[in-house]
C-alpha cells in the first residue's frame, strides 16, 4: 500500500517519517525513579522488538533517573511530561531523546519557549500529544462536543505555539478511546499536516479486548497510508503491546520481520489436535525474528493446497501429519513431534 511521505524526524539513533519503516513503541509501567526495575522492563521490551520506549516523568527523581537509564538501554528514550515545564528541562539535561508534551498544559508561552529552545539546542524532537479528554473548553463549546474537527484544531493550536518559536522538529499524535472518532481524526489530521504521526488507540483495555480494538482501529488508519510510528495501549504487560503492534504491522505487510502463522479452524475431518498444536507453535514463533509463513492445517483438504502460500507447514492425518514446504510434500511427522520438527525446519529456513 502507498504510504504518505511525511517529514523525517530523528529520535536518538532512529528515524521516523519519510520512507522509514513504521516503528513500534511502548511505555513502561514501572516507577521511572526505580532505575533497576525500569531498565529491566525496557530490556524485555527491546528483546520483544520495541524500537522506541516512553517513560513517565512525574517528578524530579524520575527526570534525574534518565541519564542512568540511558546508560543501560539501546533504544531511544521518550519522556512523558505534563504540566511542569521544569521537568521537561531537567529531562533534557539528563539526555532524553524526545519529549512528549501538550504545550497547552505546560503554562505560559515563556515556559513553552524555554522548552522549545532547550530541545532545539540539543536536537531533541517534541511529540505534541492531543487526547480527547484534554481538549480546550472553548474548542469543545465551538464544536458542541468532542469531534474530529475539534481534535485537529487543538493539535494545530498547540503545534502553532512551537512553530511560533521556530521549532519544527515535531511529531504529532491524536488519541482517543472511541474508534470511529480516532479514525476520522487521524485521516483529517494527515490531510492537513506533513509532520510524522504517532498513532494509537488509547485505553484499549485488557489484552484480548485491546488487541481486537487496536487491530480494528490501527488497521483502518494504516491501510490509508497514515502513520509513522505506533503504540498499542493495553492493560497488561507492556511486552504484549509490542507483540500486538508488530503483528498488526506484519499482517498488513508493512513490516516483515516476524513469522506469520496460519491455521485452520478445524472440523470433523481433523484427526490431530490443531488447536493445541497451533497455540504451542505460536508461542514458539514469538522467539523467532524471521519473515516466514508457517501453516498448521488439520487435513489434506486444508493442507498444501489452501496453504500453498506458506513457506513451511503441516497437514494433519490420523495421529500424524505431512510436512510441506512451498506447497510440496516432504515427509511424514508423528503428532507428538510436530512442534519440534516445525521449529527445526523454520530455524533452517
Amino acid at each position: 500500500m502507498d504510504r504518505k511521505i511525511t517529514k523525517q524526524i530523528k529520535i536518538g539513533d532512529k528515524f521516523i517519517g519519510g520512507n522509514n519503516p513504521i516503528l513500534v513503541q511502548s511505555m513502561t509501567n514501572t516507577k521511572t525513579s526505580d532505575v533497576d526495575s525500569t531498565v529491566s522492563q525496557i530490556i524485555k521490551l527491546q528483546n520483544a522488538g520495541c524500537e522506541i520506549v516512553r517513560v513517565s516523568i512525574p517528578d524530579e527523581a524520575s527526570a534525574n533517573a534518565i541519564s542512568k537509564i540511558k546508560e543501560q538501554i539501546n533504544i531511544p528514550l521518550v519522556g512523558d511530561i505534563h504540566f511542569d515545564y521544569k521537568l521537561a528541562l531537567l529531562a533534557i539535561e539528563n539526555g532524553i531523546d524526545k519529549i512528549r508534551i501538550n504545550p497547552g498544559n505546560i503554562g505560559s508561552k515563556d515556559r513553552i519557549r524555554e522548552v522549545a529552545n532547550a530541545c532545539k539546542n540539543n536536537n531533541i524532537p517534541i511529540r505534541v500529544g492531543v487526547n480527547s479528554g484534554s481538549i480546550s473548553k472553548d474548542i469543545i463549546a465551538k464544536y458542541n462536543g468532542i469531534t474530529p474537527e475539534g481534535m485537529i484544531e487543538e493539535a494545530i493550536r498547540n503545534i502553532s505555539i512551537l512553530e511560533e518559536f521556530d521549532f519544527n522538529d515535531i511529531v504529532v499524535s491524536i488519541k482517543a478511546s472511541n474508534i470511529p472518532l480516532l479514525i476520522k481524526s487521524n485521516i483529517l489530521l494527515s490531510s492537513k499536516l506533513n509532520y510524522p504521526l504517532h498513532i494509537g488507540l488509547t485505553e484499549a483495555g485488557p489484552r484480548r479486548t485491546g488487541e481486537i480494538k487496536s487491530a480494528t482501529c490501527l488497521g483502518a488508519i494504516l491501510t490509508r497510508g497514515i502513520g509513522d510510528t505506533i503504540r498499542v495501549s493495553l492493560s497488561d504487560d507492556p511486552k504484549e503491546e509490542v507483540i500486538v503492534a508488530r503483528k498488526i504491522l506484519n499482517s498488513l505487510n508493512l513490516r516483515k520481520d516476524m513469522p506469520t502463522l496460519i491455521s485452520c479452524p478445524t472440523c470433523a475431518r481433523t484427526n490431530i489436535d490443531v488447536i493445541n498444536i497451533s497455540e504451542k507453535v505460536e508461542k514458539a514463533l514469538s522467539n523467532i525474528n524471521k519473515n516466514v509463513t508457517v501453516a498448521v492445517m488439520g487435513c489434506a483438504v486444508n493442507g498444501p493446497g489452501e496453504a500453498k502460500e506458506a513457506d513451511i507447514g503441516i497437514a494433519g492425518g490420523n495421529g500424524e501429519a505431512l510436512l510441506f514446504k512451498k506447497g510440496e510434500i516432504c515427509y511424514k511427522v508423528k503428532e507428538d513431534e510436530i512442534i519440534d520438527v516445525l521449529i527445526r525446519e523454520i530455524n533452517k529456513f
